[in-house]
């Protein structure tokens, strides 16, 4: 069976290897000129197909029969060509977004939820939504196209600008791409705005952490990404595809796999406590890529991290420093090696909590290894350790000991990677 995903750029697209978790069929990208799309749709070399924007709406209308979910929502996401030819579309997303709500356990009856966009995805919402009788408003960047099922469903639009109407409510969805890559570092709202806010969704799964789900976690809010509702989406598409049921445990290994796959692992800790040591050996036993910022930095400058402390100072090499995490910290699946510094920078710790899992690598002072260290020159490592410590803190997800030899401490690593 030949089935794919139409779209208009999807080089970062992570849905073949998605497919592959929950089906035997052959799956591809298929990047269309939006000139291109209806011609693809009638006669292009598909059987199953997923669709993202911008050509749900489209996808939409081509349709010889739809779901009930498709339907409802006003769009279509996955397509199966019958074998007369004719177009069946159906929309998983609407099962996605319920089973993402299902997991976090969070209830929308009877409770104020305001959506922020008006596309494909923000009418999918509205439509499950209003089935399980929440009180719907929804936030626009623009002029909304007040479509059918957002007219009957939704009580009131305002632009996101202004978004007092809405202050109490305790739940918040963006189903807009803002804050997507390669935007990374954007949010649609300030949170601070919605003093009553319990529960935020963020429908984007690349960052993992976008930036309004960080401003969440930092007001203490529940926070949940569109990782759950990318999964089962697609589980409900491949039983689309080959006819058989859905099966929640593939989506919950689907789920693991992928948010293992992209999800960088980021070491921090003192100077000289082996994170470029360790992150080698781990980048070699899982087989991912290695980056290591001290070696980025002799990349862009020429220089040595000693020789820039030295010749440009502190404040310039951590504004550089931050230049190269803003830059790795997009990137998915690697294993990230930290200067020792970077926690000083509180704007670090998103850069490198968005995407990644963050382990303190701890050492006794005592034994770092401080030759080529300038910034102890005018401390101890004792005293540097104890101004950082609750830095290291905050910035980390756990903490694994590297006092004996690196085989023990990749070990350690390991056994925290494998229990999450």
């Amino acid at each position: 069976m030949r089935c794919g995903l139409l779209g208009r750029t999807l080089s970062h697209s992570h849905s073949p290897l998605l497919h592959s978790l929950l089906g035997s069929y052959d799956y591809a990208l298929f990047e269309i000129p939006p000139e291109q799309v209806e011609d693809f749709l009638r006669s292009g070399p598909w059987d199953g197909l997923n669709v993202t924007i911008p050509y749900k709406r489209t996808a939409y209308a081509l349709c010889d029969s739809l779901s009930p979910a498709a339907r409802e929502a006003g769009n279509v996401n996955t397509l199966l060509r019958r074998p007369d030819g004719s177009l069946y579309g159906d929309n998983t997303d609407a099962f996605g977004f319920s089973y993402l709500l299902e997991k976090s356990g969070v209830s929308v009856a009877g409770r104020e939820v305001l959506v922020l966009g008006t596309g494909g995805a923000a009418q999918t919402v509205c439509s499950v939504l209003h089935r399980l009788g929440a009180h719907i408003a929804a936030g626009y960047h623009t002029v909304p196209p007040c479509t059918e099922t957002l007219r009957r469903t939704v009580t009131d639009f305002f632009p996101i600008s202004a978004p007092n109407r809405h202050q109490n409510a305790p739940i918040v969805i963006n189903a807009t791409p803002v804050g997507m890559y390669p935007h990374n570092g954007r949010a649609p709202v300030n949170l601070a705005d919605f003093p009553h806010c319990e529960a935020v969704f963020d429908l984007i799964y690349n960052p993992l952490r976008t930036a309004l789900l960080l401003q969440a976690e930092s007001l203490e809010m529940q926070g949940f990404n569109g990782l759950p509702m990318l999964c089962a989406q697609a589980a409900a598409a491949a039983s689309v595809f080959t006819g058989a049921p859905v099966s929640y445990e593939k989506i919950r290994r689907a789920e693991d796999t992928l948010r293992r796959k992209l999800e960088n692992i980021i070491l921090i800790g003192m100077p000289g406590s082996g994170k470029t040591t360790l992150a080698r050996l781990l980048a070699k036993d899982l087989g991912r890529e290695c980056l290591d910022c001290d070696e980025e930095l002799l990349r862009r400058t020429g220089l040595t991290a000693e020789e820039f402390l030295i010749k440009q100072g502190e404040a310039a090499f951590r504004q550089t420093e931050t230049e190269i995490l803003r830059d790795m910290g997009k990137r998915w699946g690697t294993v990230l090696s930290t200067g020792g510094g970077c926690v000083t920078r509180p704007e670090n710790r998103a850069l490198l909590r968005q995407n990644g899992r963050v382990l303190w690598l701890q050492r006794d002072p005592d034994k770092l290894a401080l030759s080529g260290r300038p910034l102890l020159r005018s401390t101890t490592p004792r005293a540097l350790y104890a101004a950082r410590k609750d830095l290291y803190a905050d910035f980390c997800d756990e903490a694994a000991s590297n006092n004996a030899d690196p085989a023990r401490g990749l070990a350690q690593i390991k056994e925290i990677l494998e229990k999450t």
